[in-house]
């Protein structure tokens, strides 16, 4: 998440990504190595800096809520809402961010996220009371939700074809690296200043040196071509595509961007209305399925709440706080395991896999928490399970759900439908976050993670029965089968 948080935008990319193999477009001239391709790599270090902040500002609150709690004096209802709040936030910052940016322009947007970002983080860091620090974790989710909806979009827009993949999947790579510098960050932090009641204020601190960079990095970066010409700025998008492509190739590439802002603007025609066509109200019914089991296996549970999980099971302040990193460095190699397979292996079968083994490791954590006895022989079995949960979570279900709400739906009413999948994903996420620390609190771990395991089987007929396999189809030929299929 990673948070597996993420978002609409980041299901755009997984849209151009489908398309990056140009079957559906004109046949372009090779883009050849030159000082533009230094000049592209550039621009997607710098654009992805937003993912890292998406990252770090959604794990930070990891290792600094023990000390926050006591420093602010949380109970466990409002420790859940401070947390989750943030994503509330993002959830009406990715409606609202793709707004902007389709009418200020993508670089524009990303700007103001870097701005906002920085105050929501100073407001975070000076917060006297929890009342304020959650207005300020609120308004730093509006930024991750905007970054969210943004940040690929500009990547995928601004790439040739055959990098987009490449290219947009940094920023998924950034996500979890921001969650798991976080956690790493933290430890530091916590062991070297643990004894100061303001310890957490460090850690949130942080997160305003990327927010530099990516404002002032992104002064110098260019606008989206394909934004530039859906507003009819045609000779500023070829001087965009110059700058990051072969002179021969921004040249041949301006039909092909005319090609797909039809297409976008196709994209948005659909709405409500068509709600009322059965086949489709059946996909938006998987979408949203998959979004919200997605977000029921519990994974940001253990990215928001993994050190307080694991001093639950009988770690110290310290050894909880440094075991934690292991969960960052496991999704880290997770979506990196993840992304090589997607394309190697059909949906279905790897959504049920994963969801076999998230479960498992759920029952495993459960009944390690109910039948060993408390000591560091507990603890470290609990730490195993979590770890290779958060590795199987994100080697699968994580990134694959994205592809698949990017595949399922037709043109027409993809935009609609995904906005609709995502926020619903957005609020399952924010209702995880928001009852875990009162669930565990009341009921304890084991049976807080057997409701998983009821969750994760409910995920398992869900997928076995309605979530169809979409693998080495074109987008065109999946929603001529879906029309038939589901009327």
């Amino acid at each position: 998440m990673r948070s597996q948080e993420h978002s609409f935008g980041r299901t755009q990319d997984w849209i151009e990504m489908t398309r990056s193999d140009g079957s559906t477009g004109a046949v372009l001239p090779p883009d050849t190595a030159g000082t533009h391709s230094h000049r592209l790599g550039i621009i997607a270090v710098i654009a992805t800096f937003g993912g890292l902040l998406f990252g770090y500002d959604t794990g930070v609150i990891n290792g600094a809520l023990e000390p926050l709690k006591e420093d602010l004096g949380l109970s466990t209802f409002t420790e859940g809402f401070v947390v989750s709040i943030l994503i509330f936030g993002a959830s009406i910052g990715a409606l609202v961010g793709g707004r902007l940016s389709d009418k200020f322009g993508r670089r524009h947007n990303i700007l103001l996220l870097a701005i906002v970002f920085m105050v929501g983080t100073l407001g975070c860091v000076l917060a006297p009371t929890w009342e304020v620090l959650a207005l300020f974790r609120f308004i730093l989710g509006l930024a991750v939700g905007g970054a969210s909806a943004t940040v690929p979009v500009y990547l995928s827009e601004i790439s040739p074809a055959e990098r987009r993949g490449s290219v947009v999947t940094r920023n998924e790579v950034m996500i979890v690296s921001g969650q798991f510098a976080a956690f790493i960050i933290n430890a530091i932090i916590f062991n070297v200043w643990g004894e100061h009641d303001s310890v957490w204020r460090f850690m949130l601190l942080v997160a305003v040196a990327p927010a530099i960079v990516l404002f002032v990095g992104m002064l110098r970066m260019p606008e989206s071509p394909r934004w530039l010409v859906l507003q009819g700025r045609d000779d500023e998008a070829l001087e965009v595509l110059k700058q990051v492509r072969s002179p021969e190739r921004a040249e041949a590439e301006m039909a092909e961007v005319h090609r797909l802002a039809e297409e976008e603007k196709l994209s948005k025609t659909g709405g409500a209305t068509d709600l009322s066509v059965r086949w489709i109200r059946r996909l938006i019914y998987i979408g949203v399925g998959l979004g919200v089991f997605q977000q029921f296996t519990g994974i940001n549970s253990v990215m928001y709440y993994g050190t307080q999980l694991l001093g639950d099971a009988g770690f110290s302040a310290n050894a909880a706080i440094v075991a934690n990193i292991l969960n960052g460095l496991f999704s880290v190699l997770g979506i990196s395991v993840g992304l090589y397979l997607m394309n190697k292996v059909d949906r279905r079968k790897m959504l049920l896999g994963g969801f076999a083994l998230t479960t498992t490791f759920h029952l495993l954590v459960g009944l390690s928490a109910l039948l060993l006895p408390d000591g560091t022989v507990k603890a470290y079995f609990i730490l195993v399970f979590v770890v290779l949960f958060v590795f199987c979570m994100q080697g699968t279900i994580g990134p694959l759900v994205w592809l698949m709400l990017a595949e399922i739906f037709p043109l027409k009413i993809r935009s609609f439908a995904i906005g609709v999948c995502v926020f619903a994903l957005w609020i399952a996420n924010a209702a995880v976050a928001l009852l875990f620390p009162p669930v565990v609190d009341a009921l304890g771990i084991a049976p807080t993670f057997f409701i998983f395991v009821v969750l994760g089987l409910l995920a398992l007929v869900f997928i076995h029965t309605q979530v169809p396999e979409t693998r080495g189809q074109s987008l065109e030929e999946l929603e001529d089968r879906f029309r038939k299929e589901y009327s």
